[in-house]
């Protein structure tokens, strides 16, 4: 149990004892003390003040006058300043807490719960690599599912590939057009970075022809409908919903080149999936849905046939679901796609990692859903973030400006090995040893970077300041790590040998912080926000180096003051090894 819970219970017994009323412990709020007060956890006592018909000032010190009398063992003295009730945890509990959690290699885990969790992220499209932004994509959406893990969640990965659509008939086009039977094999090119080159050979053959177009007289907004080219890719999209064989076995070659690349990147960046979705294998799921909807008055029918929801009493407008000519729109499909995600996995919960820019869409789609009575409606949820973006600007994937995924990786690690030879530790690993570490660096400053910001957040990412040894980084925090192994190497904590039964504020504040790490889980995964987690692993990382440059293991004052600082440094490397997992993020035994 975390010691915020222990003082909330706590709490609630004191109330019931001194004023007859039982309260749920959600109903005390208990914070961190502020660094200017004495104390170490606060409750706050406002909400009381009208209940009990009692100042703050006395309600304060009856509490603690109770809570120190009947919890001695968590306790050890109290104060009141304007309404919060500023409690000191004593050295005793903090002890205990560290001898019964440092050989825990799981400590801040919890038990597995029933709630069943889908995450979806990734969803890339089969006519570009992945870029930046699908990189924060996949990072919060796989350390969001290991978060739920660690919770107690059974967590469902999965992903939507989208491979089908007007977008991927211009690559397909333009190879046809201009390919002449090259393949990646045959020109040394990554699958999906090959066929990506396709499409922005596409959109600068179109903006061409638009240009020659309106050169010769044609209307600029004509002229954009009528570019041959584009024509030709509005032909080939018929003939690929139609069937046609040789447009189909061109579609399954090309995707097949980029679902090669994919692997390769996912492998290098550690996404996984325990189920990937095809979009050429559900856009037609949701018809039967419409007429259910319309059988139902969700939805109502126009005179032209087309099929619409009416969600301006909700805030929003009219959404139509199905065209005049019968056919599905998206969030039909995704209406389909839903229900099939329910009845093969049955997820309490179904979390979508997608851009801001769809925050709408999935408005309605939960809208939608609930209007309908889908067993997984209330589940749905918008793990919404904010675009990345370069010191430079904004990335347009049309006109070849995007930050490749597998080329910034590339950069990261070559970063990490000149900042890493900068400091010059390496000399006596080998080829493979430092091949390794600098990937592991490289790769652990660009995930920390983009999830130490709230998701919901717009950023600018900048590869030189991520691989900071000093500062809010990935890197920081790995070096913590090894630092702490370094020690444990050469000394092991002994569960046979006691420890000190003193603390100095240091040692403490290490200790609290470790402490904490259940709660940030927790916190972290019921706000679906990776960053909690980053930050809270920084500042423990922070603290320690802290309590490291203060005061030595190796010659610690007694041999029981040793045994004190090794269990605290060991909880504190399992910790740190623990958080930046759950960030997708290796920390190396040395640096």
């Amino acid at each position: 149990m975390s010691v915020i819970l222990e003082i909330k219970e706590a709490a609630v017994k004191s109330i019931r004892t001194l004023y007859n009323i039982d309260l749920n412990a959600a109903a005390i709020t208990v914070n961190a003390t502020k660094p200017e007060f004495e104390g170490d956890y606060t409750i706050v006592l406002f909400s009381f003040v009208k209940l009990l018909k009692k100042s703050p000032d006395l309600l304060g010190n009856e509490i603690g006058e109770w809570l120190i009398r009947e919890n001695g063992h968590l306790f050890c003295g109290y104060n009141i300043i304007k309404g919060f009730l500023n409690l000191v945890i004593s050295d005793r509990y903090w002890l205990d807490f560290l001898k019964q959690n440092f050989a825990n290699e799981k400590f801040g885990y919890k038990q597995p719960l029933e709630e069943k969790v889908m995450v979806e992220y990734s969803s890339p499209n089969t006519n570009k690599p992945l870029h930046l932004g699908h990189l924060r994509n996949n990072f919060l959406g796989w350390s969001t599912a290991e978060i739920l893990k660690a919770n107690g969640n059974s967590v469902v990965k999965t992903c939507i590939v989208n491979d089908r659509g007007i977008h991927i008939c211009k690559s397909m086009i333009a190879w046809q057009l201009f390919g002449n039977g090259a393949t990646p094999e045959s020109t040394g090119t990554k699958g999906d970075h090959f066929v990506g080159e396709y499409y922005v050979k596409y959109n600068d053959v179109y903006k061409k022809e638009v240009k020659d177009l309106i050169d010769s007289g044609v209307a600029k907004e004509l002229a954009e409908k009528e570019a041959p080219i584009l024509k030709a890719a509005q032909k080939m999209l018929v003939e690929w919903e139609a069937g046609e064989a040789g447009v189909i076995e061109l579609w399954q070659l090309m995707n097949g080149w980029v679902y090669s690349g994919f692997n390769e990147t996912y492998k290098t960046i550690g996404s996984d999936f325990d189920k990937t979705y095809y979009e050429s294998q559900t856009y037609l799921l949701g018809k039967d849905l419409v007429d259910l909807g319309l059988s139902k008055g969700v939805f109502e029918q126009d005179a032209d046939g087309s099929v619409w929801i009416d969600l301006t009493d909700d805030g929003l407008d009219r959404k139509i679901v199905r065209r005049k000519d019968g056919t599905s729109v998206y969030i039909t499909q995704d209406i389909g796609l839903v229900i099939n995600k329910y009845n093969e996995f049955k997820c309490d919960e179904s979390i979508y990692v997608v851009g801001d820019e769809q925050n709408y869409h999935f408005k309605v789609l939960k809208l939608i859903a609930q209007k309908l009575q889908l067993p997984s409606a209330d589940g749905i949820y918008h793990l919404s973030y904010g675009m990345v973006e370069l010191p430079t600007g904004k990335m347009k994937s049309r006109e070849g400006t995007v930050v490749d995924a597998d080329d910034l990786v590339n950069e990261m690690i070559e970063i990490a090995k000149q900042k890493t030879e900068e400091l010059g530790k390496v000399k006596d690993f080998t080829p493979g040893e430092l091949k390794e570490l600098y990937y592991t660096i490289g790769l652990g400053a660009l995930k920390f970077f983009l999830l130490r910001v709230d998701p919901k957040k717009r950023m600018v990412f900048n590869p030189e300041e991520s691989i900071d040894f000093h500062g809010f980084t990935g890197p920081f925090v790995q070096y913590a790590h090894a630092r702490i192994k370094s020690v444990l190497r050469k000394m092991q904590p002994s569960s046979s040998i006691a420890a000190d039964n003193t603390l100095l504020p240091l040692e403490k504040a290490v200790i609290v912080s470790l402490e904490q790490f259940g709660a940030v889980i927790a916190e972290a995964a019921a706000e679906h926000d990776p960053s909690k987690l980053a930050i809270y692993i920084f500042n423990v990382a922070k603290t320690f180096n802290s309590f490291y440059t203060e005061f030595s293991i190796a010659n610690a004052e007694s041999q029981k003051k040793q045994q004190l600082r090794l269990q605290l440094s060991q909880l504190t490397a399992a910790t740190i090894k623990n958080a930046m997992h759950l960030l997708g993020i290796h920390v190396p035994e040395r640096m």
